[in-house]
């Protein structure tokens, strides 16, 4: 059986690709191998086991790539197009025949430069804009899948999980990446928001809003070309698509705030709220931008732990992680 390596280098290759291929450029990620081609994208899914997700099998690893697929056409039809076995019969090839030694998911490639991000940064994003995304999330989440397993996940005890989960997590980053006065201040107010809005949490449950959501919905995620490709999300742990709508919604608005775009944050929220007619979600939004602003915090400040990084790396990361906290806290004052 070839490991991944040998693999990966036969796909920097342009024979191993049906067609014109092009330059191949390889990107990778904690959990993939990314190879891009003139006009495709080709991901293979990195044989790695982290506990809240495993693709440490073959089968394993289709399995997630089919799964993606369909759930990234949710929202991406055109984009992503199908699950393509990569073979070994005289040279490894990506469709090929003979024996499936690995597979990888096909999606048209999009050109970097509409990435939301950094259209966000060169100033090309406008309300109009903010409006079509806001109505296609509302549109997607009326559509998106509830069952009595995943209403589970928006009861009280999954949300207490959750929070206690990141508390337990960063109380090490304490006096690093977080202040002990933010630490204490953040732990409290939540606390005191659960208990005081224990009712309309459960009402939440009740009227359908916890869905089969996309659970990693911020700028990086979303294409801006002729129309708008929200992707990316997350099939490896339903855990972390399973949610309230809201936390879906505040995600998106989080990171506009954290990019210093206060006015396009609020215009996708009110957006949001008029597609929807989900007026309940005011009460929650800042509760849930806490949560993901602590998330991000938390999941930047593990880097410090990271012995594949650099110092200066470290060091920037601990700067983010901070402004992450910084943000959650003035979140919580608004709870």
């Amino acid at each position: 059986m070839l490991d991944q390596k040998q693999i990966v280098e036969a796909l920097l290759q342009p024979e191993a690709y049906p067609g014109n291929s092009g330059k191949i450029e390889l990107i990778q990620t904690h959990i993939s191998f990314v190879f891009l081609t003139k006009k495709y994208v080709y991901k293979m899914k990195k044989a790695v086991n982290f506990g809240f997700l495993d693709f440490s099998t073959l089968e394993k690893r289709h399995l997630n790539c089919l799964k993606e697929l369909e759930l990234n056409r949710r929202l991406c039809p055109s984009i992503y197009l199908q699950v393509l076995p990569i073979t070994n019969s005289k040279g490894l090839k990506v469709g090929g025949t003979g024996e499936v030694v690995e597979y990888a998911l096909k999606m048209k490639r999009l050109p970097q430069d509409r990435l939301m991000t950094l259209l966000i940064k060169e100033g090309k994003v406008e309300k109009k804009t903010v409006d079509n995304i806001a109505k296609i999330v509302a549109a997607f989440h009326l559509k998106a899948q509830v069952t009595a397993e995943i209403s589970e996940f928006g009861s009280l005890k999954i949300i207490n999980t959750n929070w206690d989960e990141n508390f337990a997590q960063t109380k090490k980053y304490v006096g690093q990446t977080i202040t002990k006065a933010q630490f204490d201040y953040i732990k409290t107010k939540i606390d005191d928001f659960k208990d005081k809005n224990q009712v309309l949490l459960e009402s939440r449950v009740a009227n359908g809003r916890i869905r089969d959501c996309h659970g990693d919905l911020h700028s990086g995620n979303i294409f801006i070309t002729d129309e708008i490709c929200i992707f990316d999300a997350i099939e490896f742990n339903d855990r972390f698509r399973y949610s309230d709508v809201a936390a879906d919604v505040a995600f998106l608005s989080m990171d506009l705030d954290f990019q210093q775009k206060h006015e396009l944050a609020e215009h996708f929220i009110d957006k949001y709220i008029e597609y929807s007619k989900d007026k309940q979600i005011t009460k929650l939004i800042p509760f849930y931008k806490c949560y993901r602003a602590y998330v991000r915090g938390k999941v930047i400040s593990f880097k410090l732990d990271d012995k594949n990084i650099t110092e200066k790396e470290k060091s920037e990361a601990s700067i983010e992680a901070q402004a992450y906290f910084k943000l959650a806290d003035q979140y919580a004052k608004k709870l």
